[in-house]
């Protein structure tokens, strides 16, 4: 089975630094292919109140001892408050059958709504309770996490973002390793766009003999960015694990990097969020 490196965030939790994101699997897929990674080694499971799968994630934990897993939700903007994100730790903990998450995020940040930041105090208040390990937001960007910044104190441990080499988001990354909040990558694939089969891609996995996703995944986890693929299949699964046994160039890293905006734009969570 894979040993899987850990980076330890800023209040002390040790979190995978490669893991298995969930969405969009239902109840029944996401049982499988979250069996199926833990059997091959994976110890981070991303799911969220939106992606509708909880609860076959949770059944599937039961094969694996709990303080080994480290399980990640995310809620929506229908708990933006103190409250509400109590009231939302304890949905998902009980769809998980978990005593405690290792980690709670903000799905969106939903400016409009005007409430992220009371969302921010309530898990705040969860982390200080021990009902969740460490607390981070998803989609955020530097003005978004700034405010919670200055009007809390405190910064998140995670902030989840759609990157990969054509999402590189230098200032997001930039702005994270200023205020020691660790970049997750969803979508770290590039999915929807022609990544894996670009000719820089395909030259430098040809060059390691590797997987051209393998290669892209390599690039985020030598950058101290955290990807969750989303796959089902075993040998992909697999594939995707084996990231920490070979080394990029710094030639390599920079050709990756010269990607960005070579695809359509990233999500904007200014206007997207649920």
């Amino acid at each position: 089975m894979n040993q899987v490196p850990t980076v330890t965030l800023s209040h002390g939790t040790a979190m995978p630094r490669i893991g298995l994101g969930t969405s969009p699997m239902n109840d029944a897929d996401a049982e499988r292919a979250v069996g199926t990674a833990l059997e091959l080694g994976y110890r981070l499971i991303d799911t969220a109140e939106n992606y509708h799968n909880e609860t076959g994630v949770g059944r599937a934990l039961t094969n694996a001892p709990r303080a080994e897993v480290f399980v990640t939700s995310k809620f929506n903007k229908r708990w933006h408050s103190i409250d509400g994100a109590r009231q939302a730790f304890e949905a998902s903990a009980e769809k998980l059958g978990v005593e405690y998450l290792d980690l709670l995020l903000i799905h969106w940040p939903n400016p409009q709504q005007d409430r992220y930041v009371e969302a921010w105090q309530g898990l705040i208040t969860l982390r200080e309770a021990g009902l969740v390990r460490a607390i981070g937001t998803s989609n955020f960007k530097p003005a978004h996490l700034q405010r919670l910044i200055d009007e809390t104190g405190v910064a998140p441990e995670v902030n989840q973002v759609q990157l990969s080499p054509v999402w590189a988001k230098a200032a997001e990354r930039e702005f994270h390793a200023a205020n020691r909040i660790v970049t997750e990558a969803w979508s770290p694939l590039g999915k929807g766009t022609d990544l894996l089969s670009h000719p820089t891609v395909q030259q430098i996995a040809k060059t390691h003999e590797r997987s051209p996703g393998q290669v892209v995944l390599r690039w985020e986890a030598q950058q101290d960015i955290v990807p969750i693929p989303k796959s089902a299949d075993r040998g992909r699964l697999a594939e995707n694990l084996a990231i920490f046994d070979f080394d990029l160039t710094d030639g390599e890293l920079s050709a990756l990097a010269g990607l960005d905006g070579t695809a359509r734009p990233a999500a904007d969570s200014d206007h997207t969020g649920h």
